[in-house]
């Protein structure tokens, strides 16, 4: 049956909704990235290498928007181009879940229902388990529990089973986040911890405009400059594919209301842009080698 955290009561599905959004870097390189999301955040450290995103939930509470549509949107927008994978855990009404975004593949996740009966694919878990390197024989194991039929172990319970496996990797959220929760006491949690900060939103056109100079400036990522590999025709098609698929991914979002997904288009705008001036400013840049002097 469902629990009181997760009322059967679809008018109650706003209130009921919440997420947290998971990356694996330290909150100064994701910070820059979340203010592209344009979406009141708390950030915080949860573990080392690990940060905790506590989204103020505009989208579901006041838009009418799923909420696993929406922070799954957010998580491929945290990751893509990015060196770290973006984990979103979200709720409603009637389902709880999980959703990994890694760099510019597919996003993959899994769903329970609010009794925690499963209604993911298997394969999921293990890819899922593959893309954060977990163990591939103890890990995986504890996902495919996950997996299993258990009475009494509702949807809250799941998510909190997942992020037990997940302390393995050095996930620690800090105390007051427990899915289930609704996001003003999410948000309340995470903001009381004197290490969080607060992130506000950009509009799109500021966010297209930033992207290519926090690129450039190398802050997307833990490591001193992006790692972008060396150039070569390659990765000149793969920037102009970029650019190609993050236009109609801004304005697919816009017009399904979806910022999460609009936020992904324009980072993949903005790295596609910074990778072809990159490589603009190196071709100008070549010179022929001075002749040496002298007859």
């Amino acid at each position: 049956m469902p629990t009181d955290k997760f009322p059967a009561d679809p008018s109650h599905a706003s209130a009921a909704a919440g997420a947290l959004l998971i990356c694996r870097a330290r909150p100064d390189s994701v910070a820059p990235v979340a203010r592209l999301l344009r979406e009141p955040l708390v950030l915080a450290p949860a573990g080392d290498d690990w940060t905790v995103l506590v989204p103020e939930g505009r989208p579901w509470r006041h838009g009418g928007e799923p909420v696993d549509r929406v922070v799954t949107g957010w998580a491929a927008a945290l990751a893509v181009g990015a060196p770290w994978p973006a984990l979103a855990l979200w709720w409603d009404a009637d389902r709880a879940g999980f959703a990994l975004a890694s760099g510019f593949r597919r996003p993959v996740g899994y769903i329970w229902l609010a009794d925690g009966t499963p209604a993911g694919e298997d394969e999921a878990l293990r890819t899922f388990a593959a893309r954060l390197g977990l163990d591939p024989v103890l890990d995986v194991q504890s996902l495919e529990g996950l997996a299993v039929p258990a009475p009494g172990t509702d949807a809250r319970a799941r998510l909190r089973g997942l992020l037990a496996l997940l302390s393995r990797a050095g996930v620690g959220l800090p105390p007051g986040l427990d899915p289930g929760e609704s996001a003003d006491r999410l948000r309340e949690a995470a903001g009381a911890r004197p290490e969080a900060r607060r992130v506000e939103p950009r509009g799109l056109r500021e966010t297209v405009r930033a992207v290519p100079d926090t690129v450039h400036d190398g802050r997307l990522g833990s490591r001193a400059r992006w790692p972008l590999p060396p150039w070569t025709g390659g990765v000149r098609a793969a920037a102009f594919a970029q650019v190609a698929a993050g236009l109609p991914l801004i304005l697919w979002g816009l017009r399904r209301r979806d910022g999460g997904w609009a936020a992904a288009g324009a980072l993949l705008l903005g790295h596609g842009a910074s990778s072809l001036a990159k490589d603009a400013d190196r071709v100008a840049n070549r010179r022929v080698p001075a002749s040496r002097g002298g007859t």
